[in-house]
Parts: C-alpha cells; structure tokens; sequence
C-alpha cells in the first residue's frame, strides 16, 4: 500500500496547507469538495489560516517561522525546526553590529510576504566547521557567507526555548496549541523587553499594608530581645525592677543590696555567689503562704531562711554548699560510737537524709552523718523551724537524733573551740567565770569563761568589755523511755537550754517557765551536771512520725537578752510545750544572771549515738537507719533581721581568723594545745 504524503485539513504556520503538492487522491477529493461547497446556499470564500501574528517583538538573532528554510514536504515541524530565542540572554553567538534588526511595527501582511520569499530561497548548506553556532545567525569573519543550522544531535546542551508545540501529524490524539493568539499566562513566562522598566518597584509598593505590619512586627520582636537579654539584666543590676528568678529571690528582700552583706563575707573574703548555687537565702520552693507567720504573742514575723531539700543528689562537703557542710570528725564531746562522714549525708525524693549504718571506719564500726552551718548561716532571735520523720524503731533506746544550735565562737566536735566558752552565758564578772565556779562541792568541772567581760586591756577577746561563750539551745533530742519487759517503750524527746554558770544543783527558778498541757510535755527531771546545766522539758512524740512514715515540725521562738522580755518557747506541731524567760535564769547564790544567748547561733543536724546519752538496746536496733529532715525555716521579726555572723557586738569571724588552728583541727581538745594563750582577766591577774 502506498503512504501519501499528509496534508492537515486546517492550514496553520507549522504545516501549510499550500506547501504541499497536489496528489491524485487529494485533487479528486478536493475535486468533490468543490462541487458540494457550489451547492451551498451561502457561500462563504475559503480563507488560508494566516501565519501567526507577531505578538511581541522580537529579537535580531530569532529568525521568523517563514523565514526558515524549505523542507522535504509531509514531515511535520517541531520545535527543534524554530530557531532559538536568546532575547533575554547574554548573547554570545552573535555580533550586535552586524545583526540585522527588525521593526516592532512589522505588520502581517509584511512578514507573510517575507514568508513567500522565504519559500522560494534554498535550503543552506550545513557546515561542518562548528556544529555549535546558533542556526541563521549573522556571518562575522571567515565564516561571513555561510550559515549554519542548529543541529540537536550534535549540541544538546542548548535547549531550544522558542513558544510552539507540536502535534501528531495522522491525526492521532492531535492538540494543537494556539499559537497565533496571546493567551492570559503568556505574561508569567514570556518576559518583554521592557520589563525592567514595567515592574520597577515604586515607593508606594513598599508601604502596603502587609509590609507595613511586618516591620512593626520586626522591630517589635527586636525591642523584646533587646529588653530580655540587655535591658532585664540592666535593670535588676540597678535594681530599678524587682526580678524573682527560678533560683533567685526577690531583689526587695536585699535593701541596700549593692552594700556588701555580712553573710557572704567570711573571714575577710567576699565569696561570690555562684551560677550553680542557690542565689538566696529563701528557697524558692518554700510556699508563699508559709513565708510569714505570727509569733506566740503576736509579733509579726517573716522569712529570712529556708531549705527545702528538694534538689536530688546535693553534696555537702565542706565548700560544696553555700549554707551548710557535713564535717568528717569522731565527735568526742560525747563519745560517740560513730564516725561522721560527709558520704552518709545526702538528699533524695524531697528531703535530708543521714544515714546511719555498720561501716567500719576510722577505728570504729558505724558511721553516721551529720549537718552544720558553722561560720557559714548564723542568726539571732527569731524562729528555728524544723520538719522530721526520725530514725526508727520507734520507742527503742539507743540512738540520739538532734536538731539544735549553738553560739558560733564553737564550733561542733572541735573541743578546743568551746574549752571554756560552752555553754558559757554570762555578762558578770564574779565567781561565775571562775574554774569549778569557785566551789569545793564539785557543781562545776568547767575551766572557766574563757572571754569574760572584764580581761584585762590588750588580750585576746573578740569584744573587750562583753562576756563571749558558746550556749545552746536545743529543738529536739530524740530518745526512749524503757519499755521493759515489752522490746519497745514510748518515744520522747527533750527540749532544752543549755547554759553556764549553774545554778544551786542546777535548779532554775521554775516559777517562771510554764508547761501548758502535761499530758504532752512535763519537766526533764535531768536539770545537768558538773558540765551543763539544762533547764529541759520531756515531750512525748507518736510512732508515727518515724522511719519516714510521718513528718512533724518541731521548733523554738525565743528573744535575746535578759529579764521577763527575754524568753525561749518550744513547740510541737504548732503547739507549745514548754517555755521559760529571762527571770528563770536569774540571780541565784553567788552568781548574777545568765541571759537568754545573745551570740550569732549556727544550725546544727545530726544523728549519732553514745553511752553517754541513753542506755542501748542493741538487741531491738536495726540498721541502717535514717533521719529524714524535709525543711529547716528560720523566721526573725518584722524589722529586726539579724542574718549574719558578726550582730553588732557580737561579732565572730575575724577571732575565728586569728585562731584558724584550733577552728580546723579537731585533733585539739583544750585551748591551751593550740598555742594561743588563755587571756588574763581582773579576778586572776592585775591588770
């Protein structure tokens, strides 16, 4: 079967109907066409499709569809069959002098008959010389007179850019595009000469409303990073804003703040506050509800330190913390059965822990912990608030649990510190800061004040003219009554005072000390010994508050100084036990009155155990142990905070200074090894 050449029923710039010769076949049929269309009752002419209007200008180095050369007839154009269009492209194939230019107002009738003419013009030759020229560009230098065609096969790397599809010539699945027509995207990918020009930005495309919100929104933003990284830091340095952090307090809780306080200066050293410690005296996980509170007799009071020991995995050797440390010393004073270690103190799920266990160690088979904020946290007057869940079994004699305090002129376990200065209260100079006590019936083992008001001018005192000591106060000692024959008896504690010199067979005058409910607390019948005096009262604690079952919060209110408005008040769970004043310690026989301690008290935490305390039942002890401390709170009147070491008058850090021997070796029993001399006073030298 013979293949005819095909001729599209619709002429169109690609495919010209008239570019074709006839065919016997098609001659016929046009023939017929011819005969029905005379049979038409309105006749209308057959009209050539025009070539493609010329919708935008173009360029020098595009040649026009008619101006290509002729084709062997049948074979459809394509797109390869343009010319390429590098308007808006550098142009590195073509001389811009010798480049003919076209009209912009070339009309239609003009370029179909360049059309015809270009029907009629030869093929050019294909050269050989270099395949990559653009087809139909201008001759420059040897090659002027030749063309080239542009030949795919041989320079792929340039894509033919010019805006006409093809279509399947036999009329299958045929799609012709318009290409005589502009269509509404032509704008989006056929970019114009001017458009440099036509879509220059003006002035008032850049305040639209969307630019004008986003740089409000940008310099806004820029404000606020400005404000949170230069400006809060400013204005909490200068304290022109109250800034609470997460690990901070209030700035209002410092007045004065830029002052230097005494707090963190010890020894002559300002210690700085560090980024990874705790940068106020309230920890910030203390309630807000709980950070003022009304005293016994309705004195307003409020919040000067806390520690709630939340934080998991503290470590309190010594300059690990900024408040407390854990020493590692045997504890002689009392003979202790245990090693204090700094290891078998920590914190977990929320509270204080000391442990104490079967370790051998140092010589001696357990060890223990214990929790002091010496030379370090000091206070005078206020509130000590602690809450407990002791070290069990309950009800079962052996261990000594405490919480209490003690002037910071001694320091706990280093028993040449507190030679001659515990429990030492005393303002007088008479017999009461004499060896014995001056008494032949052996009241007093004591060696003596050791700094008492009246030494002689130029020795070594902290204060000449004020008698110094070291008396304690105790919040709770924890013991047992015996329950024999039954393996556990009843929980007790006792809260005491600690002073010297003593009274007649260490009686107090108990007309002025009061026990408001006796079926919970009554008097210690222990009142001291040739060591102590201690005016104590005994409190009966529940099982409960044991072994980590229950917590309870144990405290004492007390006011420095002496007569009826000095006092101590011990409580139990908000309710108080026990109290006496100023008058209980009086004048009593050949000495003066004792005071209610005037000395910068530092905290002390511990759990030991010791013949000295209380009889052991080591047949019903268990161990190991734990003393669970969930909060210790100091609270001080409204207008009368006093957190520091050195209170006016009272002031501790620079004797410890000059004394750094005894205070950090615990090796030391009595001030006389330490090679500091005991200082002279009026009644045992003349001065």
């Amino acid at each position: 079967m013979l293949l005819l050449p095909f001729t599209p029923a619709v002429s169109s710039p690609l495919n010209p109907a008239r570019l074709r010769p006839a065919s016997p076949v098609q001659s016929s049929d046009r023939a017929l066409a011819e005969s029905e269309s005379a049979q038409i009752a309105s006749p209308r002419p057959h009209l050539r499709f025009p070539p493609r209007p010329y919708l935008r200008p173009k360029t020098r180095s595009t040649p026009d569809l008619h101006t290509q050369a002729s084709r062997s007839l049948g074979k459809p154009l394509t797109v390869n069959n343009l010319g390429t269009d590098y308007t808006r492209y550098f142009k590195p194939f073509s001389d811009g002098t010798n480049t003919p230019s076209r009209s912009r107002g070339t009309s239609i009738s003009e370029r179909q008959s360049q059309a015809k003419l270009a029907l009629t013009t030869p093929p050019p030759q294909v050269s050989s010389v270099n395949p990559f020229l653009t087809p139909n560009a201008p001759d420059t230098g040897a090659s002027q007179g030749s063309s080239t065609l542009y030949d795919l096969e041989r320079n792929v790397s340039f894509v033919d850019d010019r805006l006409v599809a093809p279509y399947e010539e036999k009329g299958m699945a045929s799609w012709p595009l318009v290409c005589d027509q502009e269509e509404p995207d032509d704008e989006m990918h056929m970019p114009r000469d001017d458009d440099d020009i036509r879509f220059r930005p003006r002035i008032r495309d850049h305040f639209t409303k969307d630019s004008i919100v986003s740089t409000i929104g940008l310099v806004l933003m820029m404000f606020g990073l400005m404000f949170i990284f230069v400006g809060l830091p400013v204005l909490s340095a200068v304290g022109l804003i109250d800034y609470n952090s997460a690990y901070g307090m209030p700035l209002s809780m410092f007045p004065y703040y830029w002052i230097p306080h005494t707090w963190a200066t010890v020894n002559n050293r300002q210690h700085p506050l560090l980024e990874n410690m705790r940068k106020g005296l309230i920890d910030p996980d203390t309630p807000k509800t709980v950070r003022t509170r009304k005293g016994e007799y309705g004195d307003d009071y409020i919040l000067v330190f806390s520690d709630e020991f939340n934080k998991d995995g503290r470590s309190f050797y010594e300059g690990d913390d900024p408040y407390f440390f854990a020493p590692n010393i045997w504890y002689g004073a009392t003979q202790d059965l245990e090693w204090y270690d700094a290891d078998a103190v920590t914190t977990s799920h929320g509270s204080l822990q000391m442990r104490l266990e079967e370790f051998f160690n140092h010589g001696l088979k357990f060890r223990s912990g214990m929790l002091n904020s010496w030379n370090q946290l000091c206070f005078k007057g206020g509130i000590f608030e602690v809450s407990v869940s002791l070290p069990g079994p309950a009800g079962v004699q052996g261990l000594w649990p405490g919480a209490w305090t003690m002037g910071n002129l001694g320091r706990p376990g280093y028993l040449s510190t507190t030679d001659g200065l515990w429990p030492y209260t005393y303002q007088a100079c008479d017999a009461g800061i004499t060896p014995n006590q001056s008494s032949p019936d052996g009241l007093s083992h004591l060696p003596g004040q050791r700094l008492p008001s009246c030494t002689c001018p130029g020795e070594d005192h902290p204060t000449p003219g004020t008698g110094r000591g070291a008396p304690e106060i105790d919040i709770i000692e924890a013991g047992a009554f015996s329950g024999y024959p039954e393996p556990q008896g009843l929980p007790i504690a006792t809260q005491s005072y600690q002073v010297a010199p003593f009274d007649i067979n260490y009686y107090p005058n108990y007309n002025f000390t009061a026990f408001p409910d006796l079926t919970l607390s009554g008097l210690n019948t222990y009142t001291g010994g040739p060591f102590q005096q201690a005016i104590s009262a005994t409190t009966m604690l529940n099982k409960d508050w044991y072994d980590n079952k229950q917590y309870q919060r144990f405290s004492f209110e007390y006011v420095p100084g002496q007569g009826k408005e000095a006092y101590i008040l011990w409580k139990v769970g908000g309710q108080t036990m026990f109290m006496m004043d100023g008058r209980a310690i009086g004048s009593n026989g050949n000495i003066q009155a004792r005071q209610i301690s005037e000395e910068p008290m530092s905290l002390i935490l511990n759990l030991g155990f010791s013949n000295s305390w209380t009889y052991i039942d080591w047949k019903n002890l268990v161990f190991p142990t734990t003393m669970h401390v969930d909060y210790v709170r100091w609270y001080q009147k409204k207008g009368e905070r006093m957190v520091t070491c050195d209170p006016p008058g009272f002031e501790t850090t620079e004797y410890i200074e000059k004394h750094a021997k005894a205070y950090q070796n615990p090796n030391y029993t009595l001030w006389d090894q330490t090679g500091y001399a005991w200082p002279k006073h009026r009644l045992n030298s003349e001065c």
